[in-house]
């Protein structure tokens, strides 16, 4: 029987989404399995541009639908900005193959600076390409620099006629071999300071143009690409100033988010595969998982990937629901960025230690995605920057909530089209938000999270009273421990929001729980080795290990599901 908690191309349907949207998500599994998996595997090994998958997209319209937005879809019913249905969508390409979704994930970037243009000459233009099938770009990342935008060195020279001359070049950009449009980020040699930022339109088929080459050995085309004079016309300007500053980073809050959702699809793949083969393969005499470590292996891969689904699919709520005086999504954005992607890695991590060299062999899934799981974590700005990031909501979030109006489930048929209006890109410690702790009263029934709540209140108290001061502040080290711990909760905390909406069984969220006591207990072990931590917080982060609360009939009753997936899917060969 299918678990109904995971991604399964066999018994999928999206019946929560409308007719098209239903129709084209199908179609895209069903193009996956026609093609099999035999030539998956190959073309992922013969590093093979994805001409026919785009192909595909390009005949169903697949891009041009999900990455319209329904100002710029001139009165197409289906065409729309749906966050629901792209995290639907980064969930199929991660299951099949991380090249896939990278070609689509960039291309959602590189439209990034355009859908919040006020250039209509650049958004018509935009559209049109996307109905032709093209793919775009998103020029920001430089090799020097990487993405510190303060320091770019495109250089836009002014012509004399109302437009420029950019030279510079650029690293590290998906689609840059193949965009018909590429977002550029640059700034004016004639103007000193934030207003010289120009954000531009370029054309990779364009003399000026040069493919320097593909950074990676991979059949996702990260490019160098170098300017030479390349003319920019008034409109392709799409913006300037301090709006293209802001463009760049509110295009990372729209386009980032799409992390979290491949690497579910990549650890669901690969956990039908692992189970399988640990399942139906006996060593001494007995199934592989018949061995008590094997078991908690893959049940604690098991219900952290659960995990990981319930996190992201709450988290589209909030982005969806976003507007001027609700900006929680700019929290759970690098939450999604940094903790789901690495619990992605720990998911891996365990089935690979029970399926050993089976993880290595060139004619499974599993191979590339133990290479391609990495790689998420790392896309956007190390999981240290995102850290960094997440503790600047940490004392409004856990000390000083407001009320709010519930956010609902929202797979409902909208544009959402607050992401290409979000404003200035400052203010987030000024963002509020609701009280975390009704979730977790919602169900203190449960041992496990009644375990983990002592752990998150013994961290307002470590907030309040003993929180780095003026100099541990400077120390990172200490500060990415301490946000680890804060992490821990803002995941917890949606991840029962989804429970209650959902239904979620309640021994597969209690061994969830114990999995995150554990957690936290490693977070504060480490925090008191920390060079710099004080003897006070040395102290309490003693006290706030616990021990999670052991329940065999439980844990058997996770496992059943977890044996259940032997066998429960097989790609097409």
């Amino acid at each position: 029987m299918a678990d109904s908690l995971l991604f399964n191309p066999r018994t999928y349907d999206p019946a929560h989404f409308d007719p098209e949207t239903r129709r084209l998500l199908r179609a895209t599994v069903d193009w996956f399995e026609e093609r099999g998996k035999r030539r998956l595997i190959e073309d992922y090994r013969t590093r093979a541009w994805l001409a026919d998958f785009l192909a595909f997209a390009a005949k169903e319209q697949l891009f041009a639908t999900f990455l319209t937005p329904a100002s710029a879809a001139g009165g197409h019913p289906g065409k729309r900005w749906d966050t629901a249905r792209i995290a639907a969508l980064n969930e199929i390409l991660g299951f099949y193959g991380l090249d896939y979704w990278y070609a689509w994930q960039v291309t959602i970037l590189g439209l990034g600076p355009v859908w919040q243009s006020g250039n209509a000459a650049a958004r018509a233009r935009a559209a049109e390409l996307l109905s032709q099938g093209e793919v775009f770009a998103f020029g920001l990342s430089e090799k020097t620099h990487g993405a510190d935008i303060y320091s770019t060195d495109m250089l836009l020279e002014p012509d004399g006629e109302g437009g420029f001359r950019a030279t510079g070049s650029k690293y590290y950009i998906g689609n840059g071999n193949a965009a018909g449009l590429v977002s550029v980020f640059g700034r004016r040699t004639d103007v000193e300071g934030p207003e010289g930022y120009v954000f531009f339109a370029a054309d990779s088929r364009h003399p000026a143009y040069h493919l320097v080459k593909n950074v990676v050995d991979s059949s996702k085309y990260v490019s160098e690409f170098r300017l030479e004079g390349y003319p920019v016309r008034a409109e392709d300007v799409l913006h300037t100033g301090r709006a293209a500053f802001d463009a760049a980073l509110n295009t990372v809050n729209v386009g980032k988010f799409n992390l979290c959702t491949a690497s579910i699809g990549i650890c669901e793949h690969a956990m039908y595969e692992a189970v399988t083969h640990a399942h139906t393969r006996v060593l001494y005499g007995r199934p592989v998982t018949a061995f008590p470590h094997v078991r908690r292996e893959l049940t604690d891969a098991y219900v952290r990937l659960v995990g990981m689904k319930a996190f992201s699919d709450r988290a589209v709520d909030y982005f969806r629901s976003a507007g001027p005086d609700d900006r929680r999504y700019l929290l759970f954005n690098p939450m999604t960025k940094m903790k789901v992607t690495t619990e992605g890695e720990k998911v891996v991590d365990l089935m690979w230690d029970v399926i050993a060299a089976k993880g290595f062999e060139k004619d499974t899934y599993f191979a590339q995605a133990a290479a391609e799981i990495r790689s998420l974590p790392k896309l956007e700005g190390t999981v240290h920057v995102n850290l960094a990031l997440i503790l600047k909501f940490m004392r409004n979030h856990l000390l000083d909530p407001v009320a709010y109006e519930p956010v609902p489930a929202r797979p409902d048929a909208a544009d959402d089209d607050f992401l290409f209006r979000q404003g200035p890109a400052r203010g987030l410690g000024s963002i509020r938000f609701h009280d975390w702790r009704p979730a977790f009263d919602a169900y203190g029934h449960l041992p496990n999270v009644g375990r983990f709540r002592e752990q998150a209140d013994a961290l307002c108290a470590f907030v309040a009273t003993a929180a780095p001061d003026e100099v541990q502040s400077r120390d990172l080290d200490l500060l990415l421990a301490v946000g680890q711990l804060f992490a821990l909760v803002v995941h917890g905390q949606l991840i029962l929001e989804q429970a209650a909406l959902r239904g979620l069984d309640e021994d597969v969220l209690d061994e969830l729980f114990a999995v995150l006591v554990r957690d936290f207990s490693g977070y504060a072990v480490e925090l008191h080795g920390k060079d710099s931590a004080t003897a006070e917080q040395q102290r309490w982060a003693l006290d706030a290990v616990r021990r999670p609360v052991v329940d065999a009939a439980r844990s058997e009753r996770v496992w059943q599901r977890v044996e259940a997936l032997s066998g429960a899917y097989e790609m097409t060969p």
